[in-house]
């Protein structure tokens, strides 16, 4: 910790009236110190985080937190404000804003001492101290755990835990905080003990990041268990990974608390015992209220289920969601392990074909001949390469399906009726069937109530075995050449689309690009262009389609920046700074780059997108634009047909998108008592703005 926070990164007088304006503050300390080597790339991570769950606590604290890829070591800010900031909290603004900055790559020990000032924040006399605190060197002192300012009166003891730098100093410091939080927390001693043994509970704590929420949880639940006098064991899965609790400790506990944002891992585990299942936040605010509810349930005799563990894309509070909603999950759950292979693999082809030409592929293959100062043998390599990557694809897109609706137990079955999708020719349409079918069986067989002498070998040896074989009969046997021959109609019906249809598709293609900008849409129709050029020799129509769906997907990013260099007074400071990033993520094909100016102002941002992404893909699909790589933006260039007249189409759309921002920004109504665009209050006036209404 001696090196985490110094005077440098304290600011005992922030003047900053937002949240985003206290981030700001705080990481150009750390850009100035070498901590930070991008500023708004890192604020883009900040506030993407703040996005998930607002970082406010009640007390009066505001922790805006990420791992980012622009942090070069684990790093703390401190500051201030004699005002207030608004975080989020419940109870108010916050007057202490700490700013912590993880590498996305941070080591175990680095982040079990993150953790131990979030564990420091629920103690009132360490936060007492830094409100009280004059000198920045004695802040950044008290916060490393160094001397205090001012000592301790006679009998009266520090902080609790002020000296975070023993969790450095300690053998055991990463141990500690990876694990169940050491002992449980013991009942207060009574006048006259009871003779019945205590309550006796377990919780598990996570969040997005695994930083601070996590482990801030686990000390206001331990804090309130000694409190009301149970026996508390929390496990914390956080970022510097987790220890799982003993199984003697889960079968003797009666109640369990889940306080998370993210999935609890292997939460079957619990199953069986009374449950409250709240987000994390509630862990830090009521604990006391949680361990109340948890014991009522217990005196009812309400236990959860055993036949229904938590997968993958479970959130907490989502057990009333309803079935469509559901299956998106799963089938995103899918599409986005396998863009990854697309990526590398489409890239590996089109690279390929760049360096050997288009009939590197009748190439034989590099293990029969390879001549080193041959291109074209180097083409040949890269493209069979990228074939390979390729071939995983629906395997992959089926496995993670069946994956995100029963857990690792739907690998198997999953991966199996992926290939054999692919064996039998039914192709991207077989792999969505075959994922389904395969997360659907798992999820039948986990139902069956089972003796406790066979649970051991059921996910290893018997839930694989049954499902892989009954995926395997319906894939080959009852739905395999059905989905076969719909596969092979609809890319007949792509390969006869001229004229007119052509442009309605690629219109409907951008539209779908556009609408939720990297969500459920846009990736199925990204899905759809890159299934058609998935083989190692797509069809010209479906190298249209590719080239479509890039195009229209540049769109909002670029045409974002453009309207906020033209026509700036109309964005806030921080917009701005957005749309300098924006012409580089829109340049390379990465739509969520327009994300923040849509979160801002949906209803003149996403129709505004909708409209130039619909005459971008129109345009690239009747201009014959072709494209072999399913990702790159501008970098690919070289690989795609007709560029001119493709950059044409990107312009076009970019254009009307840009001019439709600025129109429709410039006809809103301001918000009453916000200072003039482009002010330094122009931030504070639009968050005050996105609690109302957006003006029509």
């Amino acid at each position: 910790m001696s090196e985490m926070i110094t005077a440098e990164l304290v600011d005992l007088d922030l003047s900053a009236d937002t949240k985003e304006a206290a981030a700001r503050s705080l990481a150009e300390r750390m850009v100035a110190q070498g901590r930070v080597t991008d500023l708004e790339g890192f604020l883009a991570d900040v506030a993407a985080r703040e996005a998930q769950m607002p970082t406010g606590l009640d007390g009066g604290i505001g922790i805006p937190h990420c791992r980012s890829a622009h942090v070069t070591e684990p790093t703390l800010a401190f500051g201030r404000s004699a005002a207030g900031i608004d975080f989020g909290a419940p109870d108010g603004p916050a007057d202490l804003i700490f700013l912590i900055a993880a590498p996305a790559g941070a080591d175990d020990a680095h982040l079990t001492i993150l953790s131990s000032l979030a564990r420091q924040l629920m103690n009132a006399d360490f936060t007492s101290a830094l409100r009280s605190v004059r000198d920045a060197a004695d802040a950044a002192a008290l916060i490393r755990g160094e001397e205090p300012a001012q000592a301790p009166t006679e009998g009266a003891s520090a902080p609790e835990d002020t000296a975070v730098a023993s969790a450095a100093a300690s053998a055991d410091a990463t141990a500690a905080d990876t694990a169940p939080t050491g002992t449980p927390s013991a009942p207060v001693p009574a006048a006259s003990a009871p003779d019945a043994a205590p309550f006796r509970i377990v919780a598990v704590t996570s969040c997005p990041t695994g930083i601070a929420h996590t482990y801030m949880a686990a000390e206001s639940l331990e804090n309130a268990g000694r409190a009301a006098g149970v026996e508390l064991v929390v496990e914390t899965q956080g970022s510097a990974g987790f220890t799982r609790l003993d199984p003697a400790v889960i079968a003797a506990a009666d109640g369990v608390i889940f306080a998370h944002d993210v999935p609890v891992r292997d939460k079957d585990r619990f199953a069986g015992k009374p449950t409250v299942d709240v987000g994390v936040k509630a862990g830090i605010n009521r604990p006391a209220e949680l361990i109340t509810e948890v014991r009522g349930k217990a005196e009812r005799g309400e236990v959860t289920s055993g036949s229904a563990p938590g997968t993958p894309v479970e959130r907490a509070g989502d057990s009333t969601e309803g079935y469509g909603t559901k299956l998106r999950k799963w089938l995103m759950s899918g599409v986005s392990y396998m863009v990854p292979f697309v990526a590398a693999g489409g890239l590996l082809i089109a690279l390929g074909f760049a360096i050997g030409g288009y009939e590197i592929n009748k190439a034989p293959s590099v293990m029969d001949h390879f001549v080193w100062t041959q291109a074209d043998s180097w083409g040949a390599l890269l493209f069979q390469i990228g074939g390979v990557a390729f071939g995983f694809l629906v395997p992959v897109l089926a496995g993670y399906i069946a994956y995100g609706m029963a857990d690792r137990p739907g690998l198997v079955p999953g991966f199996v009726g992926g290939a054999i999708s692919l064996t039998v020719n039914a192709g991207f349409l077989g792999g969505l069937a075959a994922g389904l079918i395969a997360g659907g069986v798992v999820m039948a067989i986990q139902k069956v109530r089972i003796p406790a002498a066979l649970r051991g070998i059921m996910p290893v040896v018997v839930i694989p075995l049954i499902s892989s074989a009954v995926v395997g009969f319906l894939m080959f046997v009852v739905i395999g050449k059905p989905i076969a021959e719909a596969q092979k109609g609809m890319t007949d019906w792509l390969n006869g689309l001229t004229g007119t249809n052509a442009v309605l598709l690629g219109a409907l293609l951008g539209l779908m690009m556009c609408f939720d900008l990297g969500g459920p849409v846009n990736k199925v129709a990204y899905a759809f262009a890159t299934a058609g050029i998935a083989v190692a020799d797509p069809s010209d129509s479906a190298m249209k389609v590719m080239a479509a769906v890039m195009a229209a997907g540049m769109v909002p990013p670029l045409a974002m920046a453009l309207a906020t260099t033209v026509r700036g007074k109309l964005f806030t400071r921080t917009e701005r700074e957005n749309g300098k990033a924006a012409w580089v993520l829109g340049a390379s094909f990465i739509s969520e780059g327009a994300i923040p100016f849509a979160a801002a102002d949906p209803l003149r941002v996403i129709p505004s997108s909708m409209v130039g992404g619909a005459i971008t893909g129109a345009l690239s699909m009747a201009f014959g634009a072709t494209l072999r790589a399913p990702h790159g933006g501008i970098f690919v260039v070289p690989l795609i047909g007709n560029p001119f007249l493709y950059l044409v189409a990107i312009a076009a759309g970019v254009c009307v998108t840009a001019a439709l921002v600025v129109v429709l920004k410039g006809l809103r109504k301001p918000v009453t008592g916000a200072a003039a665009p482009g002010t330094e209050n122009a931030a504070a006036a639009t968050a005050a703005g996105r609690k109302q209404p957006v003006a029509a």
